[in-house]
């Protein structure tokens, strides 16, 4: 199951001036009793929706005051996540005559047309306030808070993702909670802002088209949405023609196989980087200890202590935790049986929560060999969000290689690494395939769709232009890649073989033999050809270009823009 939860705003969405119909609350019900969590999200004040909506009690959280006050009914408590503004600013505003004037625990509010009493007052208080509308209504909040910040900490305290969460609403103060979502629905009535952004619009206003979304919720988990769904989706690189290539963020099981040394690695930490980026939840199983300083994950177990399925379990509670569980300690021919053993009570968490979001078996052929027979009552039918890594795919268990819907083949024999894929399930591969690739590429074969394999080049991931970062500004350039300080008359032959280099002869240099090179535009060319940053070549083309500088000035100015984009040692 993918959608573990609903989250919806009442007025407008839940309920029609003021009131929820009878069918919509059947609806509600029925979502319950499929297992699914209930948060109510709302701009109004509790005291005013428990006495409009008699069965605030059917939701697990409440998160009223527009993000402010958290309220869970089981256990009648409450939360607040912000201050009251000030008695001098409530005070000032009745001095205005802003009237209505309501004052919540966190949040006080108006309408229109004081919103422009209300600003003026912040401002000559000098609150940090902010002020939110809400289809008229004019809500005054500490500043940061809103409907995202509520639910977020409403879902923090339940153990869920926004992942896992569906939000519904119709008006601008919704935006912030929808954006966060997985999936965000507007019902029909939504103002035309809301409608443009939301993945879904419901046919039905209001309550109806609550019970629209409800129906296919609990019908097929938004199966039919899913295509439309692309803002979540994961970067794997481009093709030649600069069309972007990206895996479905759920849904996907993921095979990159291929020759050591021909980018497994590199397309591996891209894709982690790039779902942690989006906040989705993954456990590593790595067999070699090589994700130990994967940044943003604890890592459980050494080479001196096997990890603790547990404590493994228990970290991973957490939605904001990934976790690396290190094998090193337990012995090759162990480590099939370690993961029999931990994967049933994974899938079971996910079953409850649905999390971690991926699951990631590094050396898969350690993992799950072909020779290992639980592996068929081990593995379930179905799988979704698996990246497998393995030089060896024919090595690897043939109900796992049944899971893979989408495989990646690196290195210089592509054509093998689909074949050795092919073969054990006794499928033929496709036609025609390349024998050889570039350097950088890969060749991607989407098996649930009728596209042909094709090629892409791996977009690098973070630590890896890190690395790039790293060369330029302190490796060794080639002669043939350095820039040299020669001057008006060549009585100069200075080598710069890396940026640090270039900022200390910079500030060397006399003005003469600076202004022969910036004037030739020679260091935005040596920026552009060698140093291969576009960015940093433009910003020296335009002190090059502008004519009323100084040498020491021009020298300052090219100087801040590699510090900028390099961070430059002291």
């Amino acid at each position: 199951m993918r959608y573990f939860a609903l989250a919806t705003d009442y007025d407008g969405t839940l309920a029609t001036h003021g009131q929820v119909d009878p069918e919509t609350l059947d609806a509600l019900k029925r979502l319950r009793e499929s297992g699914r969590k209930l948060l109510l999200v709302t701009g109004r004040h509790l005291d005013d929706l428990e006495q409009v909506f008699p069965h605030i009690d059917w939701f697990d959280c409440v998160v009223a005051e527009n993000g402010a006050l958290l309220y869970f009914p089981a256990t009648r408590e409450t939360q607040l996540l912000g201050d009251r503004p000030s008695d001098a600013f409530i005070q000032a505003l009745q001095a205005h005559n802003v009237e209505p004037l309501e004052v919540g625990r966190v949040i006080v509010s108006t309408w229109e047309p004081h919103e422009t009493v209300v600003l003026e007052t912040i401002r000559d208080l000098g609150l940090e306030l902010q002020v939110i509308f809400n289809k008229g209504a004019v809500m005054v909040l500490p500043s940061g808070i809103n409907k995202a910040t509520g639910l977020k900490a409403a879902l923090d305290r339940m153990e869920l993702s926004v992942h896992n969460v569906v939000a519904v609403g119709d008006a601008e103060n919704d935006h912030a909670f929808l954006d966060i979502c997985e999936c965000s629905v507007a019902v029909a009535n939504a103002l035309p802002g809301l409608k443009e952004r939301a993945d879904w619009v419901t046919q039905a206003s209001r309550g109806a088209g609550v019970v629209e979304l409800i129906d296919q919720l609990i019908s097929s988990d938004l199966e039919a949405i899913a295509p439309s769904i692309t803002r979540h989706q994961i970067l794997l690189g481009t093709k030649a023609d600069n069309s972007e290539v990206s895996l479905r963020s759920y849904g996907s099981s993921l095979l990159i196989a291929g020759t050591s040394g021909g980018g497994k690695s590199t397309l591996a930490t891209g894709i982690l980087e790039r779902l942690a980026e989006q906040d989705y939840q993954f456990c590593i199983i790595d067999p070699e200890g090589d994700y130990d300083d994967f940044a943003g994950s604890t890592v459980l177990g050494s080479a001196q202590q096997p990890p603790n399925i547990s404590e493994v379990l228990d970290l991973l509670s957490n939605p904001a935790q990934n976790v690396v569980v290190n094998l090193l300690g337990v012995k090759l021919e162990e480590r099939p049986s370690f993961f029999a053993g931990f994967l049933p009570a994974l899938l079971e968490m996910r079953a409850r929560t649905g999390r971690p979001h991926w699951l990631v078996v590094d050396e898969a052929h350690h993992m799950l060999p072909a020779s290992w027979n639980p592996a068929s009552l081990t593995l379930p039918q179905a799988l979704q969000n698996l990246l497998m890594i393995t030089v060896h795919p024919d090595h690897v268990a043939v109900p796992a290689l049944e899971l893979v819907n989408t495989i990646i083949a690196v290195g210089q024999t592509p054509n093998k690494t689909i074949a050795a894929f092919c073969e054990p399930l006794g499928s033929c591969p496709p036609d025609p395939l390349p024998d050889r690739l570039e350097a950088g590429e890969v060749l991607a074969w989407f098996r649930q769709t009728d596209e042909p394999p094709f090629r892409f080049h791996i977009a690098p991931p973070r630590t890896e232009r890190q690395r790039h970062t790293r060369k330029y500004a302190e490796g060794e350039l080639g002669k043939d890649k350095s820039f040299y300080f020669r001057g008006p008359d060549a009585k100069l032959n200075l080598r710069v073989q890396n940026l640090v280099m270039f900022v200390q002869l910079a500030e060397g240099v006399d003005d003469e033999t600076w202004l022969h090179h910036l004037r030739q535009q020679d260091y935005s060319r040596w920026f552009r050809d060698d140093v291969k940053d576009e960015t940093l070549a433009e910003e020296a083309a335009e002190v090059e270009t502008t004519n009323d500088l100084s040498a020491s000035e021009s020298r300052d100015r090219i100087k801040a823009a590699i510090n900028r984009r390099y961070t430059l040692p002291a």
